[in-house]
């Protein structure tokens, strides 16, 4: 009863912060770190002050029941935490199907109602819990899938109630510390000089030159040399890198280094592929034939599908080598990896909205078979490297090829398709922690799914309210260069609806389209593992071999748009130096400390962050000077070629 009456705030303050963070250029790191210290204090003085009289609760017979049953302690913790995590969708912010209800209302600039949105995000927030419970002894109970990310609670957690007796400094200090450190320091960045986000000096010496802006940029650009004083630029996207293991680490690098310094600029500046020339080397945009934003609004007809006539007057559209480059990259993850069987018992109690959404209701059945084939091998990956690779490419694919023509049935599979899948991913991870601290599994579930539902209510109420009170909102073109409300995830997911699901793969990766020869990539995907076989087989005594993690490599650039060089370069950095150096030459310290670090990180940026929206943001109260005008590379987003035409760009 105790955890239950502390539970309730916890997820929906975190779900009312939720959804102002992906609306952000860089979000906050509004992750499980900083939920375990709004509890506390709140924990402990219940403990303290609430009554310890036992009364019955009418239908539960006998069986005796306390507000205050005793002192506040770990396992409660834990279980509140839990239950205060689902506001922020397991630490990834709002609820994955707002964006749905954000690119109907910013980019589609149609109509959705609260009741076709709640059911929407409430069904696909919940689908995919049962599948949990049957793959638990496959990727929880084995010794070897130590989920890394639920280290940090673990350390956190004993730093919060452990009374230590060695002479060094505690943990539970040192956590004090740091989070007070990294709470005051980020008022620099994040309000009084937000510059220090992204150092692009590269720009800021050739001032005049585009191309070495497209290098230099770190926010648009590949930037070469740019780096951050900004905690949340660094473990934004990529979750902390004090927390992932050396060998992730490598693979990521290995495939930021493929991607971003040999694919791109041999594409852009040597062969010119596609015409890349003609449009910004990074933008998540999406373009005309001559270098203009396309215009999506005026293709999509009143029954949200494709006008072909319209269509054929502006022409095929046509991405950045920024964003062609992840798509090539994301297609290999695509090959699936083991049949298995699929039940739901979720279909009759969804049937309802499949009507509101469009999709047809053996749509819900293939995403939801789909996400249960992945769910095992996706989870043993997120076990042993925390590093997740989604499905957002191969739902949006198949669905594309079988029902084209309709952009919000398409994001709607793929929501089901791909959250069904991460919440199994998620509620497996809370089942590892509880595994660690010794909780009942029938506890976190009960707690989770009530946070779940709570939260989705939420998430739903602040999102329609952001979008109907901001002016212009992720609209980019339309607000101040310095406004934060440019949506680049929401912006992200728009244009996979156009590009999977209003114009379709046959228009794009087809015949109909310009990028057919993107399609090898799949070839490329199926013999990748094959490779890595034989090279372990020749080689054995190579140790090396077996670490590399083909899904963690060709994936590592896939948070790329809206995550930009800048935050895996210092990503990057970072965890080399904590996971390689300090791990190597200062392992008792690293063994001690890092995992707290990173929580105290982590919860200093989120609760200045919240703090700095509530107290300026809301009231749209900033500075202006040198420092709070962006990193100053305004010619990075400039093409190229001859012959044409951008605002604010020299003609070449």
């Amino acid at each position: 009863m105790e955890a239950l009456d502390i539970q309730t705030p916890p997820p929906t303050t975190g779900a009312a912060a939720a959804p102002t963070d992906p609306e952000k250029h860089i979000p906050w790191p509004m992750k499980r770190s900083s939920l375990p210290l709004r509890n506390l204090p709140i924990g402990r003085f219940m403990a303290s002050y609430l009554p310890e009289t036992k009364f019955r609760l009418p239908g539960l017979g006998s069986r005796m029941f306390s507000l205050n049953p005793g002192p506040f302690n770990m396992k409660e913790h834990v279980l509140i935490t839990i239950f205060a995590n689902a506001g922020s969708a397991f630490g990834n912010g709002s609820a994955y199907a707002v964006n749905i209800v954000t690119i109907i209302k910013a980019f589609y600039h149609r109509k959705i109602s609260f009741i076709a949105g709640w059911l929407l995000i409430t069904t696909t927030q919940v689908l995919g819990y049962g599948w949990a419970g049957l793959l638990r002894k496959y990727v929880v109970e084995p010794a070897h899938m130590w989920w890394p990310s639920t280290l940090v609670q673990v350390s956190l957690f004993r730093a919060l109630h452990e009374r230590e007796k060695q002479q060094s400094m505690s943990r539970a200090k040192f956590f004090l510390i740091a989070l007070i450190c990294s709470f005051s320091w980020y008022l620099v960045p994040g309000y009084l000089f937000t510059t220090l986000t992204s150092i692009s000096w590269v720009c800021w010496v050739f001032s005049k030159s585009v191309t070495a802006q497209q290098i230099g940029s770190g926010m648009r650009g590949l930037g070469l040399g740019a780096v951050t004083l900004d905690w949340s630029a660094v473990s934004s996207f990529l979750s902390s890198p004090l927390i992932s293991p050396f060998f992730s680490i490598v693979n990521i690098f290995a495939g930021y280094i493929l991607i971003v310094f040999i694919a791109i600029p041999t594409a852009y500046w040597g062969f010119d592929l596609y015409n890349a020339s003609r449009f910004p080397i990074f933008s998540s945009h999406l373009f005309t034939a001559v270098g203009k934003k396309y215009d999506i609004s005026a293709i999509v007809n009143d029954k949200f599908e494709l006008d072909q006539a319209k269509y054929t007057e502006q022409g095929r559209i046509h991405l950045s080598m920024f964003s062609l480059s992840r798509m090539a990259l994301d297609l290999p993850q695509s090959q699936p990896l083991s049949p298995m069987c699929y039940s739901s018992m979720a279909g009759k109690f969804m049937s309802g909205i499949m009507l509101l959404i469009g999709m047809p209701w053996w749509g819900l059945l293939f995403a939801g078979a789909m996400a249960f084939v992945f769910t095992l091998p996706i989870s043993i990956i997120t076990a042993t490297t925390n590093q997740t690779p989604g499905l957002n490419i191969i739902t949006e694919y198949a669905m594309g090829l079988i029902y084209p023509g309709r952009p919000i049935a398409n994001v709607c599979f793929k929501t089901y398709g791909y959250m069904s899948m991460a919440q199994a991913v998620s509620f497996l991870s809370d089942f590892k922690l509880g595994h660690y601290m010794k909780i009942p599994p029938r506890s976190m579930f009960l707690v989770q799914f009530i946070g779940t539902i709570l939260a989705a209510t939420v998430n739903l109420a602040v999102a329609v309210w952001l979008l109907d009170s901001i002016k212009n909102i992720c609209q980019d073109d339309l607000l101040p260069a310095d406004s934060p409300w440019t949506c680049p995830g929401d912006r992200v997911f728009f244009d996979a609806s156009v590009i999977w699901g209003l114009v379709g793969p046959k228009r794009m990766f087809g015949t109909l389209g310009n990028y057919a020869a993107m399609n090898w990539f799949f070839l490329g995907g199926a013999i990748g593992p094959v490779i890595v076989w034989l090279l372990h087989k020749s080689f054995p005594k190579q140790s090396w071999i077996p670490l590399i993690n083909l899904p963690v490599l060709l994936g590592a650039t896939g948070m790329m748009p809206p995550a930009t060089p800048l935050n895996y370069n210092a990503w990057i950095i970072v965890g080399t130096i904590f996971n390689f150096y300090i791990f190597r030459y200062r392992k008792q310290w690293w063994q001690r400390y890092n995992y707290v670090l990173s929580a105290a990180l982590d919860a200093g940026v989120a609760f200045m962050g919240v703090l700095l929206y509530f107290s300026l943001g809301l009231e749209n109260k900033s500075l202006t000077w040198w420092g709070t005008d962006g990193e100053h590379c305004p010619l990075a987003t400039c093409p190229t070629a001859k012959g044409i035409v951008a605002d604010g760009c020299p003609m070449n």
